[in-house]
């Protein structure tokens, strides 16, 4: 007796075949050399016009720092120095605390370590590949208080130098600020501000949402009873060492992950979120500053678990795309995709970006390494040990 195959799973098969053939980017890898490569951030440390990376490696213990040998040979291994050795690094991020114009390094880890932890960069940038010519030290106030997991370096008080606020997740879940001393230098001197009591923060970003020309900081917490998309509101430089107001804009029901945030007319503001749920949540407002309309865009079928998202024309036909990493992506089509704006916000056009290979994909960046016109991808990928890589965007 010959089985009907019913239309919808003629369908789905037809897209999977569909989407097979279509080739995925192609990636060029930045180092490979480590294990657990968790998170890109981004800055042009010397001057060169080329943005620099720095990532910590997770499962490796090392946090590095990439130089941008520029788009004539990005396509490469790049120039790299492992600026510290420090267990479960989840996080690195470019910062000059102490304003001698040598850009450093703040890593934040979790795992049994607890720790946040500065790697001073050596003032002579010919030292810059050197090891030895790093300094690593931790803020005595972070020293086995909570698993970090995300650091953001921000002007808060208007004095000393740029400070840093904090996440972390459980135990002793909090994001909060450190404050710059008059010597960066002195770590005993850097004073510490709780701000908010949290799960498992995901994603610091600091935005003026509100208008008043103070930068807030704007977050996603995944877990616990205060999980959602959340804005801490500067109260202004004189109060920074209070409590911040919050203002929960929405995703208490989804297990929220990265974000992105854009301007958009009359001034208003949109912000999409990643869920590992499997939506995208979108907020927008036009001009109440604390009203928030929310929609949720399903995510691709045959991925894993969302991780990073952002906004990106990928194809420049003026209209803004989506693309997404993913977890948990073994076995499936892609752990990286873009979806295609066609005008309708309700109908997004999938494609490929990784294709099959990879398993745990990070935080995205957007930048055009190869100076041909379109914006490229960088990640990485930490359990098939890709590591730090980027994609080329084939536009043009």
């Amino acid at each position: 007796m010959k089985r009907l195959i019913s239309l919808s799973l003629l369908l789905q098969i037809l897209l999977i075949l569909d989407l097979a053939a279509e080739e995925p980017w192609k990636r060029h890898t930045i180092d490979n050399s480590s294990r657990g490569a968790d998170g890109v951030r981004v800055a042009d440390i010397n001057l060169d016009g080329h943005p620099d990376f720095t990532t910590g490696w997770e499962e490796g213990g090392l946090v590095r720092v990439y130089l941008n040998p520029g788009p004539d040979t990005a396509k490469q291994l790049w120039p790299a120095v492992t600026v510290g050795n420090v267990k479960s690094p989840e996080d690195a991020v470019f910062a000059d605390l102490d304003n001698d114009g040598a850009v450093d390094v703040v890593s934040s880890c979790e795992g049994s370590t607890q720790t946040v932890f500065v790697h001073w960069a050596p003032r002579d940038q010919l030292d810059l590949l050197k090891s030895d010519a790093w300094k690593t030290e931790a803020f005595p106030q972070t020293v086995k208080k909570t698993r970090w997991m995300f650091c953001l370096p921000m002007e808060v008080d208007g004095k000393n130098g740029i400070d840093l606020i904090l996440g972390s997740k459980q135990p002793n879940a909090v994001v909060g600020w450190l404050e710059s001393p008059a010597n960066p230098r002195i770590l005993n001197d850097w004073k510490w501000h709780p701000l908010y009591d949290a799960g498992w923060i995901m994603s610091l970003m600091k935005v003026d949402l509100t208008g008043d020309g103070r930068e807030d900081v704007l977050l996603t917490d995944r877990k616990g009873p205060n999980r959602g998309l959340v804005l801490l509101e500067h109260p202004g430089e004189e109060k920074s060492t209070d409590q911040w107001p919050a203002h929960r804009l929405g995703g208490t029901n989804h297990e929220v992950m990265f974000l992105d945030h854009r301007r958009v007319p009359p001034p208003g503001w949109e912000i999409i979120v990643s869920t590992r749920d499997n939506d995208l949540l979108g907020f927008s407002r036009r001009d109440k500053p604390h009203e928030w309309n929310q929609t949720a865009i399903p995510a691709a079928e045959n991925t894993g678990t969302m991780k990073s998202v952002r906004w990106i024309d990928v194809d420049l036909d003026g209209r803004l795309d989506l693309i997404y990493s993913c977890e948990n992506a073994k076995g499936k089509l892609s752990g990286v995709v873009w979806m295609e704006a066609t005008g309708d916000p309700k109908n997004w056009k999938r494609h490929e970006v990784s294709g099959p290979e990879g398993v745990k994909f990070d935080l995205i960046q957007l930048l055009d390494l190869d100076r041909d016109g379109d914006l490229d991808i960088i990640t990485c990928e930490e359990r098939a040990n890709l590591g730090v890589i980027w994609y080329e965007n084939p536009t043009r």
